[in-house]
């Protein structure tokens, strides 16, 4: 992968999230040169702050929905790589604003692969969605990429609407019978709960817990039998870089959708992971509130990820303890005045050097 992405130009929407600024930091490592496309951060405190990650990238603070700054943008960068992560991505916030959820994640997404048909030189381009794009019948089975989309809330739905957008720019204008002619090479991502350093977002579990124990309150576990694939966010970016260099080295293949999730082992309750967080944390408690009058969540959810594991040689390296312990590391850190900006780029080394 350091040979692919080496000197190669990277565009990445979403760089100032969570998941983003991880993936700026790895892209960095691997020699590449990001420009990253974005709203401003929406947390206090955030990663990209923290760990000052405007000194790995070009940073454009912009709006998916904005084409034509979005459009300037990619095309005078002229990017070898696109890795579009840029979402409305918390399932709660979405029943607040779901017209808002719906034109970042799918008209955001159209917008993206739009931009894409005017792009006028080879590209690879892989858009991440999220493993809530599957129709959850909640029966527990794993879904594999050959199982229907569906969505029952906002964001789930605009999701799964990305996921059939993707589908019919592949197939209409970037198929890869016609690679000669257009030269793009499209593929999807869904990642299972991604869990890792720097992820201040409101309801999500890992947040809630350092926010709690590092004051030294309760933990109030909101769906504590509720069941999800762990995994720590190194995991699926990695699968999303092996994804786009298995491209770049053969464009007409792979041009499809990949699940990037844990071994089924570490599909667990969000009970059992809080009751891990605690245990590695050292000290605190649990709280479980009655939960009255809650939109609706998935109880169950889980990834088959055979495909990404036999096609493209991917495997998660952590299970879900160590995944969680190296978070909360990362958080220790951060409260104990480290410098993030090493500590960051020591936790990449030592999971690319594993």
């Amino acid at each position: 992968m350091r040979e692919v992405f080496k000197n190669k130009k990277v565009f990445l929407t979403g760089h100032t999230g969570f998941k983003g600024t991880w993936l700026t930091m790895v892209l960095n490592k691997m020699g590449a040169q990001v420009m990253g496309y974005s709203l401003k951060p929406n947390t206090m405190p955030a990663m990209y702050d923290v760990v000052e990650a405007e000194k790995y990238c070009q940073s454009v603070i912009g709006d998916i929905r904005d084409k034509a700054l979005l459009e300037k943008s990619i095309l005078e960068f002229k990017p070898d790589f696109i890795f579009h992560l840029a979402a409305q991505p918390i399932v709660r916030t979405s029943y607040n604003i779901p017209v808002d959820t719906f034109e970042i994640n799918t008209m955001g997404t159209i917008n993206l692969l739009d931009v894409l048909r005017r792009l006028d030189k080879p590209c690879v381009a892989v858009m991440i969605t999220t493993d809530k794009v599957y129709r959850n019948n909640e029966t527990g089975q794993a879904y594999n990429e050959q199982d229907p989309f569906g969505g029952y809330d906002p964001y789930s739905a605009s999701k799964a609407a990305a996921e059939i957008v993707i589908d019919s720019y592949r197939n209409s204008f970037f198929n890869p019978k016609d690679y000669d002619k257009h030269h793009k090479s499209i593929a999807s991502t869904r990642a299972g709960n991604v869990i890792g350093g720097g992820d201040w977002a409101a309801d999500r579990l890992v947040p809630d817990i350092v926010r709690a124990l590092s004051v030294e309150k309760p933990v109030n576990i909101r769906n504590p039998k509720a069941v999800r694939p762990w995994q720590h966010v190194l995991e699926p970016l990695i699968g999303y870089l092996t994804l786009a260099a298995k491209i770049y080295q053969n464009p007409t293949s792979f041009n499809e959708g990949f699940n990037f999730g844990p071994n089924p082992a570490d599909v667990t309750t969000v009970g059992e992971m809080a009751k891990m967080g605690v245990d590695i944390w050292g000290k605190g408690r649990l709280e479980f509130p009655e939960q009255v009058n809650q939109p609706h969540e998935a109880g169950l959810l889980s990834l088959d990820i055979t495909k990404a594991q036999t096609v493209l040689g991917w495997k998660p390296k952590m299970n879900a303890r160590k995944a969680l312990d190296m978070t909360l590391r990362w958080y220790k850190a951060y409260y104990q005045g480290d410098d993030m900006k090493i500590f960051t780029n020591n936790q990449i080394e030592e999971y690319l050097n594993n």
